[in-house]
C-alpha cells in the first residue's frame, strides 16, 4: 500500500496497520501451555487465565503455601481483556470517586483506602517477582476540552490546572483546564504483567493449562467437579471463575454484564523531537474529562496508545472476532489523535485493535458464590480490572474459605448487581444511554433519560 502523503493526515493513517494488540505482538511472548489431558485432584480451580485469575491463583499459594492449584484458560494467557487495555493501572475499585461516593458513601474512605493498599500491593509484587512491565507510577492527568468540562473538574478546589499549567505537562492546544492525581495510577504493559504472573504462580506449584475449555460444573460430596470440552475431569475442592465477560457455567452472572467493545491505535515510536514538542512525561496516563472519553499514554517504546470514545454494543450480547476491525471507530479515533497533537503531522498508527469489555450497570466490580460456597465468582469491571483484579482475587479467596474481612464486609462485595434487560431492550436502552451521554458531551447537561437512570444507580459505561 502507498504511504499517503502528511497533508493527507491524518486520513488513512491507520491503514496497513497491524490488526492486533501492540503487547501481544512481540517475540517475548511465551509459547502456550500444554491442555489438560489428565483427571485433576486440586484443592482451587481457577478458570480463566486473565489478571482476575492469575492474580487469584498467585494468591492463593501466598495465602496457604503448598496448596494445590490448578488454572484452565480457554484460550491463551492474556489473549483477551487482559492483553488489550491500555495498560493503566488505576488504585479506585469503584470506577472513579464519584461513582464510589454516589453508591457507597458511608464506606467510600475504606473503599479508597483498600484501593491504594491494592496498588501497593501490585507495585511491590513486580518488584518481589521481577516482572519486566515497564511499571511507572507516575499518576493520572484529567483533562477537559470544552468549557462545562472545566466546571467538571471543579476550578474552585485545591489541585485544579488552568490550560497553561496542563498544557506545561503534556502540550495540546485542545487543553482548557485540567486535574492532576499524582500517586493512584501507574502505567505498565498489561501482557507483561499477566506473563509475569503466571511465571510466579507457576514458580509456587500451580499449573496452568491453555486451551482446556470449561465445559460444565457439578457438586460432588464436598467439593466441585469440573468437566472440560475434551471430557477431562478435575475434581476440587473450590472453584473461582475468572471468565469476567464470557459466559460461565452460572446462569446467574449472565444477565449483569454486557460485552462493550473498545477500539485502540497505536503509533510508530516517536522521535526525540516529536516526544519533547508535546513535553510528555511517559510515567504518566492521561483521559479526558468526557463521557466519551479518549486515554492515552506513552508505552516502554515511546509509541502513543490512544483508544477509547467509542464503546460499541452489539446486539444479542454477541461476542465475535468480526466486530474488531471497525474502520468508522479507527477513522475517528486517528482524527481525534490528530486534534489533540497536530505538531505530531504525518505520524502513522503501526497497530489497531479492539477489546471486549465486561460492563456492569453499577460500573464496577461484584462478587458472589454458588454451590453452596463451594464457588466464587468476580465480574463486571467495567474497564478497572487492571488494578481491581487483585483486589477481586483476595475477595474470591475470602468468600471460598467462609471468612469474614474488611472486604468482605462492604457493601460493595455483599450487594448484588442490578442485571440488565433482555433482548431487545437492552440494546434499546443502551443506544439511548450512549446518545444521551454524547449530548451531554456537547452541552454539559444530562437529560431526563440520564436522571433516570442516575435515580436508580443504572447506567453503561466502559
Amino acid at each position: 500500500m502507498a504511504r499517503r502523503g502528511a497533508h493527507d493526515w491524518p486520513h488513512g493513517a491507520w491503514e496497513g496497520s497491524v490488526l492486533g494488540s501492540l503487547w501481544l505482538d512481540t517475540a517475548a511472548r511465551p509459547a502456550p501451555r500444554p491442555t489438560l489431558t489428565e483427571d485433576s485432584d486440586v484443592d482451587l480451580l481457577v478458570v480463566g487465565a486473565g489478571f482476575t485469575g492469575l492474580w487469584t491463583a498467585l494468591r492463593a499459594v501466598e495465602r496457604t503455601p503448598g496448596a494445590t492449584v490448578l488454572v484452565i484458560e480457554a484460550d491463551r494467557i492474556a489473549e483477551h481483556a487482559t492483553g488489550r487495555n491500555g495498560g493503566f493501572c488505576e488504585a479506585s475499585l469503584t470506577h472513579g470517586e464519584e461513582n464510589g461516593r454516589r453508591r457507597w458513601p458511608e464506606e467510600y474512605d475504606v473503599l479508597h483506602r483498600l484501593g491504594v493498599q491494592n496498588l501497593d500491593a501490585i507495585e511491590a509484587a513486580v518488584e518481589r517477582y521481577d516482572i519486566d512491565c515497564g511499571f511507572a507510577r507516575g499518576g493520572a492527568l484529567t483533562v477537559a476540552t470544552s468549557e462545562h468540562q472545566v466546571g467538571w473538574l471543579e476550578p474552585e478546589a485545591d489541585g485544579f490546572l488552568d490550560a497553561a499549567a496542563v498544557r506545561a505537562m503534556v502540550d495540546s492546544p485542545t487543553y482548557l483546564g485540567g486535574r492532576f492525581e499524582p500517586d493512584e495510577t501507574a502505567v505498565l504493559d498489561p501482557a507483561r504483567l499477566a506473563w509475569g504472573l503466571a511465571r510466579a504462580a507457576e514458580g509456587q506449584g500451580v499449573r496452568i493449562a491453555e486451551r482446556t475449555r470449561l465445559e460444565r460444573l457439578r457438586r460432588e460430596g464436598r467439593g466441585v467437579v469440573a468437566e472440560t470440552s475434551d471430557g477431562v475431569r478435575v475434581r476440587a475442592r473450590r472453584v473461582a471463575l475468572a471468565t469476567n465477560v464470557f459466559p460461565g457455567p452460572l446462569r446467574r452472572t449472565r444477565w449483569s454484564v454486557v460485552p462493550v467493545y473498545d477500539y485502540v491505535l497505536a503509533t510508530e515510536p516517536l522521535t526525540e523531537d516529536q516526544l519533547a514538542a508535546i513535553g510528555w512525561d511517559p510515567a504518566i496516563g492521561v483521559a479526558d474529562a468526557g463521557n466519551q472519553f479518549h486515554y492515552y499514554r506513552i508505552t516502554p517504546d515511546r509509541r502513543i496508545l490512544w483508544g477509547g470514545y467509542d464503546a460499541i454494543y452489539h446486539f444479542g450480547r454477541s461476542i465475535d472476532p468480526g466486530h474488531e476491525d471497525r474502520a468508522a471507530t479507527y477513522r475517528r479515533l486517528a482524527e481525534h489523535f490528530a486534534a489533540t497533537f497536530p505538531q505530531l503531522q504525518g505520524l502513522r498508527f503501526t497497530h489497531r485493535w479492539a477489546g471486549v469489555i465486561d460492563t456492569s450497570t453499577r460500573f464496577c466490580a461484584f462478587y458472589g458464590v454458588a454451590q453452596r460456597g463451594r464457588v466464587a465468582y468476580a465480574t463486571g469491571f467495567t474497564g478497572l480490572g487492571v488494578g481491581a483484579s487483585r483486589f477481586a482475587a483476595d475477595v474470591l479467596l475470602d468468600l471460598l474459605a467462609g471468612e469474614r474481612t474488611e472486604r468482605t464486609r462492604t457493601a460493595m462485595v455483599r450487594q448484588r448487581v442490578v442485571p440488565f434487560p433482555p433482548e431487545p431492550l437492552a440494546w434499546i436502552g443502551i443506544q439511548i444511554t450512549r446518545w444521551s451521554l454524547a449530548r451531554e458531551d456537547r452541552t454539559g447537561r444530562r437529560n431526563l433519560w440520564l436522571r433516570v437512570l442516575d435515580r436508580f444507580g443504572l447506567g453503561f459505561d466502559s
